[in-house]
């Protein structure tokens, strides 16, 4: 019995009949706790086997977890939907207040299905559920001034979010992401051209509540312990000062930094573009997702000179971390940070995933620079390394796609190489473009092979860092400990905890914070469940088409010399099969 109830309320919104509901679901909260378990399950039952990703019968379903604004650091917000940049499972996970908002509101999931023939938001109130017209909000140049707007004519009491696109889903660019209050996102694998082809704008979201607990002295005292670690952690407190944008020196240095769409790993200008540099040039405050006392979301104060007025400056506010730098940076060959911000601003803006989008620019840069495309491509646009203006303009025109070549590019680096060519360095890993490292195999693998070709899924970069100073691992070892963290992970995930503090919420955490949220279980129990749900996303996953048969390796993974040296496909093939052997034994 879930000791809050309210946890296994779901919400169902109907935008085609502007219609909603409540069912409580105890089935699914009890067996597969919360989060990514429960969101797993509810795309099982409302995603039709072969829908249209931009279809009206593909459902977006968020759901949190029973540790939700109970403890620190469950802040987290997990998205299921079906991807229309890989076709097969969507997944992203997102902070800001998002979680908590949910969970006041007096729900554990949400699912959302059907599509508006007019934009609109939702307003979601508590019990109540409005359909609000968004048609002066759609076409609006900034997501941000659409939210904004949204949070101003909203009523509503205690703790809210909003959720919204920009242009980007609009235009149903397939790498879109939604925005969460300002600096945090669903992103990743497409979310917000879902919410465009839905014609939903936004989502508001509050509520005001309190949680029971089991035990109200041991709740105390497990989150005292909770929070003295996470606040006296040396890991979080790297988080808060330089945020993950610390790791691009160290990176660099033992050769894991891709550069210039991979030909290299390292990059001579690092230093300009390192988590330091922008901490003492241009960072201008810090920010925390609710329920966190740690402030990892660090946020650049970029000022510019008014180009009509004299001494009139703007000030923009920009949120930076470690992927979008390198991304924007090393990846584009540009150590000009406020270049870099620039772009990463009107990224945001119109609302595109920033690790898509600069590798989308860089390949598209290689491209131009071998000649396979050219200025009648681009629309006489010279992209060439590090030129941030040009960048600008190509992804203004990637979000308007005026050409077919623009078109392509706003699909993915995987379908512009498969009509242009360039295949061999298009650096997408089941069809999602590659995050940051190019430390060893087990960065590239745990994206070929991770649920949602994330390097969230397993950290194979971290097990990378393992082989720097052990061993080598065999093929089959490399697979089992790739597996091992994704199966604990989708516990995190249903929890849903943050993945930075992974190092805190370890098991004896977590059966004890689980306790006090009314799950009484044992390690067997949570090892078990990890499973099962892993191996029910990749039975979405087979089911839409996914086959770790085919899975395509770009030829500049093994060009271009990782950390610990040249990669061997082979070795890389083994392990991928035994990891599929592993996932699908029982």
């Amino acid at each position: 019995m879930l000791r809050d109830d309210t946890l296994a309320n779901v919400l169902y919104v109907d935008l085609s009949k502007k219609h909603f509901w409540i069912e409580k679901r105890e089935d699914l909260f009890e067996k597969h706790i919360g989060g990514a378990g429960v969101a797993i399950q509810l795309l099982h039952e409302e995603c039709p086997e072969g829908c249209n990703a931009l279809g009206a019968e593909n459902p977006i379903i968020f759901a949190v977890g029973p540790l939700t604004a109970l403890f620190p650091l469950a802040s987290k917000t997990v998205a299921m939907f079906k991807s229309p940049h890989t076709g097969n499972l969507g997944e992203s996970h997102c902070g800001g207040r998002s979680a908590v908002a949910i969970r006041m509101a007096g729900y554990g999931a949400i699912v959302i299905k059907g599509n508006s023939d007019t934009p609109l938001y939702l307003a979601i109130h508590g019990n109540r559920v409005y359909f609000r017209d968004a048609s002066s909000l759609w076409g609006m140049r900034s997501s941000f001034t659409a939210g904004r707007i949204i949070m101003q004519n909203e009523p509503g009491a205690g703790l809210r979010t909003v959720m919204r696109i920009g242009r980007a889903g609009e235009n149903l660019v397939s790498y879109a992401c939604v925005t969460v209050e300002t600096y945090r996102h669903f992103g990743r694998l497409g979310l917000g051209a879902v919410f465009g082809s839905k014609k939903l704008k936004a989502i508001i979201i509050s509520g005001k509540r309190s949680l029971p607990v089991t035990d109200r002295k041991q709740y105390r005292k497990v989150y005292d312990e909770i929070y003295q670690a996470a606040v006296k952690s040396p890991l979080m407190k790297k988080y808060h000062d330089l945020g993950t944008a610390g790791n691009i020196l160290p990176l660099n240095e033992i050769g894991g930094l891709p550069t210039r769409n991979l030909k290299e790993a390292r990059f001579e200008g690092a230093s300009e573009i390192s988590g330091e540099a922008f901490a003492e040039h241009y960072l201008g405050r810090r920010l925390a997702c609710s329920h966190c006392p740690v402030g990892c979301i660090h946020i650049a104060a970029l000022r510019e000179p008014h180009k009509d007025e004299a001494y009139f400056y703007k000030t923009s506010m920009i949120s930076y971390d470690y992927e979008p730098i390198y991304a924007l940076g090393s990846m584009l060959g540009g150590s000009d940070a406020k270049g870099i911000l620039k772009l990463m601003d009107r990224i945001e803006v119109w609302g595109l995933d920033v690790m898509s989008a600069g590798v989308v620019l860089a390949w598209s840069t290689e491209a131009q620079e071998r000649g396979i495309i050219s200025e009648k491509e681009t629309m006489g646009i010279k992209l060439g390394w590090g030129n941030y203006a040009a960048y600008i303009d190509a992804v203004h025109l990637i979000i308007e796609q005026p050409n077919k070549f623009y078109k392509a590019l706003a699909c993915g680096v995987e379908h512009a190489a498969s009509l242009y060519g360039g295949q061999d360095y298009a650096l997408a890993f089941g069809g999602n473009e590659m995050p940051g490292y190019h430390t060893g195999p087990g960065a590239h693998i745990g994206v070929l092979a991770g649920a949602r070709h994330s390097h969230l899924d397993n950290a194979g970069y971290s097990v990378d860092q393992k082989v720097l100073t052990k061993k080598q691992f065999t093929p089959e070892k490399l697979a089992e400990a790739l597996l091992a963290e994704e199966h604990w992970r989708q516990i995190l995930s249903s929890l849903v905890i943050c993945f930075f503090a992974r190092g805190i919420y370890q098991m004896d955490t977590v059966l004890k914070a689980l306790h006090s949220a009314g799950f009484d279980l044992v390690p067997e129990d949570l090892y078990r469940i990890g499973e099962d749900i892993h191996r029910e996303k990749y039975r979405f996953k087979i089911r839409e088409g996914f086959s770790p048969d085919n899975l395509r390796l770009p030829k500049r993974i093994f060009e271009t010399p990782s950390s610990i040296g040249k990669l061997d496909e082979e070795y890389i093939r083994k392990t991928i099969e035994h990891f599929k052997k592993a996932l699908f034994q029982k």
